[in-house]
């Protein structure tokens, strides 16, 4: 039976090549994968992004109210679902992702933030928390050389700790890292 997992880190954890590698292996096996990405999220229009420089095309963009079980069974022979940003999409959205693991046998792997800026779960997170049945941590480092566990927001060159849980392109010059827990405190994050 197909598993649903959740791979989640912080920002530069290399979610994002993980994803991109990951396809290219079950392609270069003779498997067909799908490449899903929230609509929420326009950097990189219809692609998935690497920071180093990697790039894919995304199969199906998924707005809030998409169907994406039923957008899924439009495509045939599809050996793993993989999805970037899976904190942006949906609970009910995440459920339908279990349903295509354990009713059409379809392995969907996620790739994904734990938590925002003030340390609040995404919606979509939560419910892999609950639903996945593998969750793997996928780590980075901060820059004093600790784990980093803290997803942090500069607008502007300043760290905020305030304001709405997304925030992509706004016309601020807005840039996310990770930071340990010793380091945002230090910068003004509470707890």
């Amino acid at each position: 039976m197909a598993k649903i997992h959740f791979k989640y880190g912080a920002m530069n954890s290399g979610k994002s090549d993980t994803l991109i590698k990951t396809a290219y292996n079950y392609e270069e096996r003779g498997l067909k994968v799908l490449v899903i990405k929230p609509g929420i999220d326009t950097k990189g229009e219809n692609k998935v992004v690497a920071r180093g420089g990697h790039e894919r095309t995304v199969d199906i963009m998924a707005p809030d109210d998409m169907d994406i079980e039923n957008e899924v069974l439009k495509y045939k022979d599809i050996a793993c679902i993989l999805v970037d940003e899976a904190q942006f999409l949906s609970q009910k959205q995440i459920s339908q992702l279990f349903t295509l693991a354990k009713q059409h046998d379809i392995s969907v792997i996620c790739y994904g933030l734990r938590a925002d800026f003030q340390t609040q779960l995404f919606p979509g997170s939560e419910r892999l928390f609950e639903i996945a049945d593998n969750i793997e941590k996928l780590p980075t480092m901060c820059f004093c050389g600790s784990q980093a566990e803290f997803n942090t927001r500069k607008v502007n060159g300043k760290y905020v700790f305030k304001g709405d849980q997304v925030a992509i392109e706004n016309g601020d010059n807005i840039i996310y890292d990770s930071l340990c827990g010793k380091c945002y405190i230090r910068e003004g994050g509470t707890i």
